[in-house]
């Protein structure tokens, strides 16, 4: 596993040298740096929603993350491997396409659309989408925020 030190020609360098993975497969190689900073900065994703509680339920077992923080029913913080999600409390619905969204990559993705259905996740793209090698699901959280599911192809 590679420390700080392997990464000494990039600007990222992580917390801990326990917080890099490497994912290797199909001739890939992919780092993942889950505690990552870049010049002292952390990336922390924020995401709207009118239901707090039930979108912070289906975010937390998607991505199986653990509640860190709540405050005044208004943010909650979901913590695990990857950026922290918070999830802030918004009067007005989602209206549109989302202009950022998140790419979840899973081994088994048939699998993992199913689970998530079952979380309460909706498919937008009607069906898979297949490009450049890829297979992914354009899919909804309960409140309409769209994300990607693909098969990642890691070992």
């Amino acid at each position: 596993m590679p420390g700080a030190d392997e990464l000494a020609g990039s600007r990222l360098r992580p917390v801990r040298d326990d917080d890099v993975r490497v994912l290797r497969g199909e001739g890939k190689v992919q780092i993942v740096c889950s505690g990552a900073s870049i010049g002292g900065m952390r990336v922390e994703l924020t995401l709207d929603c009118v239901e707090l509680e039930t979108t912070a339920a289906f975010w937390q077992a998607t991505l199986g993350y653990v509640r860190e923080n709540t405050i005044e029913d208004r943010y909650v913080t979901l913590t695990g491997e990857g950026p922290t999600l918070t999830l802030q409390r918004v009067p007005e619905p989602k209206h549109g396409k989302n202009r950022m969204h998140m790419d979840l990559l899973v081994d088994d993705l048939d699998a993992e659309v199913a689970r998530l259905h079952a979380l309460g996740a909706t498919t937008v793209s009607g069906g898979p989408r297949q490009e450049f090698g890829q297979r992914w699901f354009v899919l909804a959280d309960p409140e309409g925020n769209e994300f990607c599911l693909e098969g990642a192809g890691w070992d």
